[in-house]
């Protein structure tokens, strides 16, 4: 999966898709600092460790760099920049249920969007899965030699029965006395 590279620029507006779902009542937004365990959790549940480690990160900036798509309370969607890596988008994930309503759009937009507003000329999405997706909908484009690109040496979780929960290292037994 390769990165691509987004002219913050020249992209779509964002405002009437945003304006199309709340009339539907779908919210998009910046996540609150408040909702971290929620957000961050849901990441978790609905998609993987390694992006809800990565929306953690967005937490970690005021404002804070991830965008949450939600209707009545509940969130059906997330985005994040400044993540990764600075000046990369991503991760980002809509819930299965709620897939070709437009919510992903009206999250990647606000996200770079945001990233424009605070000085960026480009965003980088980093190890793209629907190339042609952003090509069409942003006129993003591959940027070669960029497999594996930050994720070389990546980290791989272990087997929970294979794994150390201490790092290696042994607790110290208390003395019996």
């Amino acid at each position: 999966m390769t990165d691509m590279l987004v002219r913050l620029y020249d992209m779509p507006e964002v405002t009437p898709l945003v304006q199309q779902l709340g009339d539907r009542g779908i919210v998009i937004r910046i996540a609150r600092a408040c909702e971290k365990h929620l957000v961050v959790e849901w990441v978790r549940e609905v998609f993987s460790d390694g992006w809800a480690s990565e929306c953690e990160v967005a937490f970690s900036h005021q404002p804070v760099s991830c965008f949450i798509a939600t209707e009545a309370g509940e969130i059906l969607g997330f985005a994040c920049y400044d993540s990764t890596c600075k000046n990369f988008f991503g991760p980002t994930g809509v819930a299965k249920i709620k897939r070709r309503l437009g919510i992903g759009k009206a999250l990647l937009l606000s996200c770079l969007h945001s990233m424009a507003a605070n000085g960026y000329a480009y965003a980088i999405v980093g190890g793209t899965g629907p190339a042609d997706y952003y090509a069409k909908t942003l006129g993003a484009i591959k940027i070669e030699g960029s497999v594996p690109g930050i994720y070389r040496d990546k980290l791989t979780p272990k087997k929970a029965e294979q794994s150390d929960p201490g790092g290696g290292y042994q607790k110290e037994k208390p003395a019996s006395g």
